[in-house]
């Protein structure tokens, strides 16, 4: 044996012997990084399919039940094709045809059910992205003991929705004042939205912002930084409404609304002027209607016209906040008329296909909605059936109603409370029975009388189509 060829290490060290070891050492160097990639390799292999798994299969479920649609099934028995007749010339071609036509079913099928995946997919992860934007700001008491039937309010939606008059970071264009010349932050619009578990309609009741109400005690409230502090407000036998929002926020305002209602607040949506211009551009303005011009004594000339007018930016937020308009003596009532009225332009507008249909306009609402809102239990999946619920209604199905006060302000300044007319309207709805036609209504309408009691079974409800 030519000993130049051995690589034994034991051998006579020579120069062609330690060439062949360090080919031989760097040989192994690479099987073995080759090993370890293999086996990293491997293992990310098995985590692609485990977590490919369950969308593979609702994938091949969904391709599988549509190509049972789209293809045939060969009902010969297969004893009695042993033998296949003999086929003409034009027999063949149809039957290949047939068999053509099958397997683009099947790739229809499968592309269909791809897309279909896909879309849920891209759908929830534009859902998670935009819920990421919203500002949570503990809001809700659903275990407070001043809820009434909590058991038969299951399945309600109750939105609770403030507008903010916060100036924090508001410029000076913007015509809403500053945080110097009015400080903290005020409830200016106080609003529920109520939809019953039946869904079959819904109803907008407002509070004036002067309301007489006994204020519990609540944690302070620092609007600049949307935080409680641990000191504590006293309680107010005599205040109004909207300084709950002043002392307490979000918090308080729910502590007050469930008290006065008795209905579960199940979500909180608090919106400031600051943004709020940014939502009624995103979709390129609202179409409001009024019988002559609106001209406030304090904000100008808002709507120079009469009739049908499309407004945004400055003008419908000054719409929204007027409640010194020339010719109009009922003041916050005339101003929560427009506000029900506005919303309800607006929730059309959005629901409507030039925005449904158009990415932009909607990305665009969506991404304004979240910067200039917040609150709890709060998204675009808790808005869109909101909106849905609204849009997809008859008008004598969808209520604006302003809860009933004697409309004459105390000595106080202070609107008053009718409470055996309101109990009435706030009972109506917690047992989903009829309102009155001619319900609670700015700024002298009836209110709502009793309805008629009907016994509960079991905590369910009767269901009520009636608006």
């Amino acid at each position: 044996m030519d000993r130049l060829t051995m690589t034994d290490e034991l051998e006579a060290i020579d120069d062609a012997t330690i060439i062949k070891r360090k080919i031989d050492h760097t040989l192994a160097r690479f099987s073995a990084a080759h090993d370890e990639l293999e086996a990293e390799e491997a293992k990310k292999r098995e985590r692609r399919e485990r977590f490919a798994a369950r969308p593979a299969a609702l994938l091949e479920q969904t391709r599988t039940a549509l190509q049972r649609v789209v293809t045939t099934t060969d009902s010969t028995p297969a004893e009695a094709a042993e033998e296949p007749a003999p086929q003409t010339r034009l027999q063949e071609k149809k039957e290949r045809k047939t068999r053509q036509t099958a397997k683009a079913g099947r790739i229809a099928a499968a592309v269909v059910a791809a897309l279909v995946f896909l879309s849920i997919g891209s759908a929830w992860g534009a859902q998670t992205w935009f819920d990421a934007k919203f500002n949570t700001v503990a809001s809700l008491d659903e275990d407070s003991a001043d809820i009434q039937d909590a058991a038969g309010q299951t399945g309600d939606e109750n939105f609770l929705m403030v507008g903010s008059d916060s100036r924090d970071g508001a410029a000076a264009e913007d015509g809403v004042g500053d945080a110097d010349g009015t400080p903290g932050a005020r409830s200016d619009t106080v609003m529920i939205a109520h939809v019953p578990a039946d869904r079959q309609r819904v109803v907008m009741v407002s509070f004036p912002r002067d309301l007489e109400i006994s204020r519990p005690e609540c944690k302070r409230w620092d609007p600049a930084t949307s935080s409680y502090s641990e000191e504590s407000a006293p309680a107010q036998k005599i205040a109004k409404l909207n300084t709950a929002y002043a002392v307490g926020g979000p918090q308080c305002v729910t502590k007050v609304i469930q008290q006065i209602t008795g209905m579960k607040m199940n979500h909180f949506v608090g919106i400031d002027f600051n943004g709020f211009k940014s939502m009624v551009d995103a979709v390129q303005g609202v179409t409001v209607y009024n019988e002559k011009p609106v001209d406030d004594t304090t904000l100008g000339m808002i709507i120079p016209q009469a009739g049908e007018v499309r407004i945004s930016g400055d003008q419908a937020l000054n719409y929204v906040r007027a409640r010194h308009v020339k010719g109009d003596p009922t003041s916050d009532y005339g101003r929560i008329k427009r506000q029900q009225a506005f919303l309800g332009a607006l929730l059309k507008t959005v629901m409507s296909k030039d925005v449904i249909l158009d990415t932009g306009k909607l990305s665009g609402f969506i991404d304004a909605f979240a910067k200039a809102t917040f609150g709890e239990n709060l998204g675009i999946k808790q808005m869109m059936t909101l909106a849905k619920s609204m849009r997809g209604m008859d008008s004598d199905k969808v209520k604006f109603l302003t809860v009933p006060t004697t409309e004459e302000a105390n000595k106080r300044g202070n609107e008053v409370l009718v409470q055996s007319r309101a109990k009435a309207v706030f009972d109506a709805l917690i047992n989903n029975t009829p309102l009155e036609e001619k319900a609670p209504a700015p700024p002298a309408g009836e209110t709502a009388s009793a309805p008629t009691s009907s016994a509960k079974s079991g905590g369910a409800k009767k269901s009520s189509s009636s608006g």
